[in-house]
């Protein structure tokens, strides 16, 4: 172990530039605390209803709450050994240097690197569909007979997204997370007051909690659902955002998730309540959808919904941003040169071309598949339960090597248990909707499969 230690955390560091340049701590716990909130407090929200439509009342509030208080206790053990190697002299600030270090194998390594890649370029490739949709939205209500596809919409987002990626480091992304803070709040607010009004009016929709006739269409709602939960707590990129703070990191964190879950009990408990009140076993995977159907008048003002599709718009920037940040750093420690300034012109034109590059690529993707919410529920399933439920557990015991006695001991291997079963289920169940929905993909539509 020692040997796999010091050759990720000391040996690799002198001229690596992705530790230099995009991971450098220069941060404080409130900048982690908005990192953090970005990463987890994002528009998947809105489909809270829907995940509360396949569990009912009784069981999505336990689901929800279960998730909140095993991921919350999942990333403080994590940054505990983060503490506990930084303590030892090892500091880390990419997971997959910290999974196989402490577990002391090579192979975690590429485990790690190959899930976390496959989450961060999913999600930047959702972030710039979704905000893509968004414009769609927006242009759609302004102009109904426009000829603008979806398409063009994902390559006007993607021009932003390539001008917002030069930001050079994650720290210099803190004032934009800040702004993606305020937002989510604001677009929850927005959909929590259009739900209320949508309920209260004349053309609210029956009210209807039951769930679905045949047993095993049940179990397979109940787990999809149960696996968007997981994957809406999830982020996989926890000790890179701790690497941002300024040395020493310990206690920080902490700091960092009571402000990051007090916003996640507010919004994720506000949206799920009041979106599956008013629209229950009806609820769409957007809240948004089910606010503006496509037969009928709106049920809710226009101004309303508008802004709140407007803040999801610029949310999702935010969010592409945060998740690039691990494909950045993996770029950069090959492509950049430590001994050179980071705004020198050795540094800078290939991180504006490999940036570039990245973006257009997932711009392209999402252009070519506007199905990728099903996909994302896949990978969300595979990826985000083995990062965030499994592997912190997994670290603290090897780390702290707990008595096999003790509660702390047999409450990880519980929590490990557990959600490798549920990540099995809600992989099988993510892969049958995906199959079910296969009929309805068409590449470079301009319609999105919901």
């Amino acid at each position: 172990m020692a040997e796999i230690g010091d050759g990720f955390a000391e040996a690799t560091r002198e001229g690596d530039a992705g530790a230099a340049f995009v991971l450098e701590s220069k941060g404080e716990w409130w900048h982690a605390g908005f990192h953090l909130t970005t990463a987890i407090v994002g528009p998947t929200i809105l489909t809270l209803p829907y995940a509360f439509r396949g569990l009912g009342w009784g069981l999505g509030f336990f689901c929800l709450t279960v998730m909140g208080i095993v991921t919350f206790y999942s990333y403080y053990l994590m940054s505990l050994v983060l503490d506990h190697c930084e303590k030892a002299g090892r500091r880390h600030i990419r997971f997959r240097e910290l999974a196989a270090d402490v577990l002391g194998s090579g192979w975690m390594f590429y485990f790690v690197i190959s899930i976390q890649t496959a989450i961060n370029t999913g999600i930047g490739i959702g972030a710039i569909l979704l905000a893509g949709e968004c414009l769609q939205i927006m242009y759609s209500d302004l102009s109904p007979n426009g000829t603008l596809k979806l398409y063009e919409f994902i390559a006007m987002v993607t021009v932003v997204m390539i001008v917002l990626s030069q930001l050079p480091t994650f720290h210099s992304l803190r004032h934009i997370n800040l702004v993606s803070l305020i937002l989510s709040l604001g677009y929850t607010f927005l959909v929590v007051a259009a739900c209320i009004h949508a309920g209260t009016s004349k053309n609210a929709p029956p009210r209807d909690y039951s769930l679905e006739t045949s047993e095993s269409s049940r179990v397979f709602s109940a787990f999809t659902s149960i696996s968007i939960i997981a994957a809406i707590f999830g982020n996989g990129i926890l000790p890179e955002i701790q690497a941002t703070l300024a040395p020493p990191a310990t206690g920080k964190m902490l700091k960092g998730l009571l402000m990051c879950y007090s916003v996640i009990f507010v919004t994720f408990y506000s949206a799920a309540v009041s979106g599956y009140l008013v629209f229950g076993s009806k609820s769409n995977s957007n809240i948004l959808k089910s606010l503006m159907p496509d037969e009928g008048p709106s049920l809710a003002p226009t101004w309303v919904l508008g802004l709140a599709v407007a803040f999801v718009l610029l949310q999702l920037f935010a969010i592409g941003l945060v998740y690039s940040q691990v494909a950045f750093e993996i770029m950069e420690k090959k492509s950049a040169d430590t001994k050179q300034g980071l705004f020198s012109r050795r540094n800078l034109i290939p991180r504006l071309f490999l940036r570039t590059l990245y973006m257009m690529m997932c711009g392209f993707f999402a252009a070519m598949l506007p199905f990728f919410g099903d996909i994302n529920g896949v990978v969300g399933a595979i990826g985000f339960i083995p990062l965030d439920f499994i592997l912190p557990m997994l670290l603290y015991n090897m780390s702290f090597k707990p008595p096999r006695s003790s509660l702390t001991y047999w409450i990880n291997l519980s929590i490990m248990i557990t959600f490798t079963g549920a990540g099995m289920m809600g992989s099988f169940s993510s892969i049958r909707k995906l199959v079910l929905d296969a009929k309805k993909f068409k590449l470079f539509s301009s319609d999105v499969v919901d």
